[in-house]
């Protein structure tokens, strides 16, 4: 199961599902308001709203384990499942985001997701989401022209963005709050975990990477190079780490050192 971030899709995952589909059933899911999912009251836009629907989607699919790959907003939904008893969840790979969210990171994935309503061209979306992607590090031009073009709709003589606008209006963090705080759900989190850094990430602190790995025998950090929030796992090296997480015994799929892979990981 493959999870996108807040302004998300689906789609993002394209590279990724194509590679890792060989032996395995992957599903990509678009989370309420956004691809090709239906746009809900903006109350609804919350997470107990989208771990309604991913339990029902679960449910539905007839899965009773389900390795789960989330990006930002996608691995923290991941790791609430996880933490859930008798849960589905049987690997975990948190792709830049931890069990604490400082304020400025929420503050800057908030710009993000602001945007005009409509672009006049094609190009214009370009140029808006090279300014919200440019942390994702660097991406192939064939994945970047498929990024565009599954990020937006057009809509007449315009085009717009795949999100609808409603959720961009609710990720306002709560004045003088530190951020927010999921280490509950985290300590209940006992499954093998990969947890994906941008080597610049200012949404996952390496001090927070840290304390969770010191509160979870079964997790790992891999620190990928050339990149903030977040990695955009359309790289031969992004998928390696991810197979070879999921492919690997139980016993040995959080003891190997992100240091050994770094070279691999940078160089693509």
């Amino acid at each position: 199961m493959c999870v996108h971030g807040y302004s998300g899709n689906a789609r993002d995952f394209d590279y990724l599902a194509e590679k890792l589909a060989a032996g395995r059933r992957v599903v990509c899911v678009d989370v309420a308001g956004r691809g090709t999912s239906d746009w809900l009251p903006a109350p609804l836009y919350g997470f107990p709203q989208f771990l309604s629907d991913l339990n029902a989607l679960l449910a539905h699919l007839r899965v009773r384990e389900v390795d789960w790959v989330g990006t930002s907003m996608g691995g923290l939904l991941g790791m609430l499942l996880a933490a859930q008893r008798n849960s589905p969840v049987r690997r975990l790979v948190m792709n830049d985001v931890g069990a604490f969210l400082p304020t400025p990171a929420l503050q800057t994935i908030g710009r993000n997701l602001l945007g005009p309503t409509s672009f006049p061209t094609l190009a214009a979306i370009d140029a808006h989401l090279k300014r919200t992607h440019k942390e994702w590090g660097r991406i192939p031009p064939e994945q970047w022209r498929a990024l565009v073009r599954h990020g937006s709709r057009k809509t007449g003589n315009e085009y717009r963005l795949h999100y609808d606008p409603a959720i961009a209006r609710l990720v306002q963090p709560m004045p003088l709050s530190p951020g927010i705080f999921f280490w509950d759900a985290w300590q209940k989190v006992t499954c093998p975990t990969l947890l994906l850094r941008g080597e610049t990430s200012h949404v996952f602190p390496r001090t927070v990477a840290d304390t969770m790995l010191l509160r979870h025998d079964n997790a790992r950090l891999e620190e990928i190079p050339g990149c903030g929030h977040a990695p955009s796992l359309m790289l031969p090296g992004h998928v390696d780490l991810v197979a070879e997480f999921l492919d690997a015994p139980a016993a040995s799929a959080t003891k190997r050192a992100a240091i050994t892979r770094r070279k691999r990981v940078e160089n693509g």
